[in-house]
């Protein structure tokens, strides 16, 4: 059969329509990755932000209060307060050997902790703690060094400043080390600025706090052998959680309450909070993977389809090749083969796009809103996959037309 020019024309103008149409349907699949790689992208910096408030924090440090009792022991009502003493730090580190680090910690507000140089003033508080403090909240230093051992058993009267008590004493910078700043009505040396900047706090922030041996805060405020908390850490491989019981089974038989009475003695569990964040954005990324996996199929069965139209609107020439020698491979090679080029035209697009996105995101929130070049080469992957089983039912149905049905419909 000769093709006259009526037809060529008509051919031509078929395919531009497709081709148009395609377009539209790329689009949809441009928007399905899209969507895909700024909502992973999104919630990585998220994340990210979130545990910024961990940032300097040890995941398996402890924190132990006490409190009013809620059951009664030994003749003793409910309702009764005891306190933490030193000797409580010794009975630990005997009958709990899995903690590492011990630190005990008095706190001090008010007057009482008014930090003054010359003639500018702060109303900081005091953190009066052993050197190992450190291993609970490790210290970004500045300038100088943090407390020693030495300092603790010496009583040394020195300090170490938190970043926002050093920067109004010290609004000119330079290093604030040797000098001697009024605390309380004491004088100590400065000997470090810790510019930690952690947002949990254990009595007060850190930035906020003059940091100073806690021998010295015994003495000078008169505390006796009291204390008002305990911080600990887990050696390597060990849960606080599972060293919990024993820790309440030690401090139980001093004190005289229920070793069970979770209310006479609070055990903070820093992996707990580490946790609760890990299993939300668990939660969150596989909602994030449901909504994107899912608007991204919304796209690829769009391409299916119009490849579907595609070659409803080619019989002829389909059907043509076939009468002039070409096999089923040639034709089912072509069609997956534009199926795929269409979806990772539209997916690189995609790709791109959420790329520039997210890093507006990251300069305007100032988290790592940005996926990862191993996610980059998944979705690439993932398009082609995709792309191919877009192109299945369509190619079928083009190596599935006759040459003579393709004239008869021609």
């Amino acid at each position: 059969m000769r093709l006259n020019i009526d037809t060529y024309n008509e051919i031509v103008e078929t395919l531009s329509h497709n081709k148009s149409r395609s377009l539209l349907t790329g689009f949809g699949v441009f928007w399905g990755l899209f969507m895909l790689l700024f909502l992973v992208g999104g919630g990585r910096g998220f994340k990210e932000m979130i545990m910024e408030n961990f940032a300097g924090f040890a995941n398996n440090a402890g924190i132990i209060i006490s409190q009013n009792t809620s059951l009664p022991y030994a003749g003793f009502q409910e309702g009764r307060y005891w306190s933490l003493t030193t000797r409580d730090l010794d009975r630990l580190r005997t009958l709990v050997p899995e903690c590492d680090a011990i630190v005990p910690m008095l706190s001090i507000w008010g007057d009482n902790a008014r930090s003054e140089y010359q003639d500018r003033t702060y109303n900081s508080s005091i953190k009066s703690v052993t050197a190992d403090y450190a291993k609970i909240e490790p210290a970004k230093l500045k300038y100088g060094r943090y407390l020693t051992e030495n300092d603790v058993k010496q009583e040394r009267k020195v300090c170490v400043l938190g970043k926002r008590v050093y920067e109004v004493l010290f609004p000119e910078g330079g290093n604030p080390c040797g000098e001697f700043i009024k605390v309380g009505g004491i004088y100590y040396e400065v000997v470090g600025v810790d510019f930690a900047t952690g947002n949990i706090s254990i009595n007060g922030s850190n930035s906020e706090s003059v940091i100073i041996p806690f021998t010295i805060a015994q003495k000078i405020f008169n505390r006796g052998n009291s204390v008002d908390i305990i911080c600990i850490t887990a050696k390597g491989g060990i849960k606080i959680s599972s060293i919990e019981p024993k820790i309440r089974q030690a401090l139980a038989r001093e004190h005289l309450f229920d070793w069970k009475d979770e209310q006479a003695l609070m055990v903070l569990k820093v992996e707990e909070m580490f946790s609760m964040v890990d299993n939300l954005f668990r939660g969150l990324n596989f909602l994030i993977w449901l909504i994107g996996l899912g608007t991204l199929l919304a796209g690829i069965i769009g391409v299916s389809n119009i490849m579907m139209v595609t070659v409803k609107g080619r019989t002829t020439e389909i059907g043509l090749r076939r009468a002039i020698g070409a096999t089923k491979n040639d034709v089912l090679s072509q069609i997956i083969l534009e199926s795929i080029t269409l979806t990772l035209i539209a997916g690189m697009g995609g790709i791109m796009f959420s790329v520039l996105v997210l890093k507006v995101f990251e300069k305007a929130a100032g988290g790592a809103f940005m996926i990862s070049f191993g996610t980059a080469v998944l979705a690439a992957l993932l398009l082609s996959v995709l792309g191919v089983v877009a192109g299945l039912a369509p190619a079928f149905r083009a190596v599935s037309i006759k040459p003579v049905d393709a004239m008869r419909d021609e």
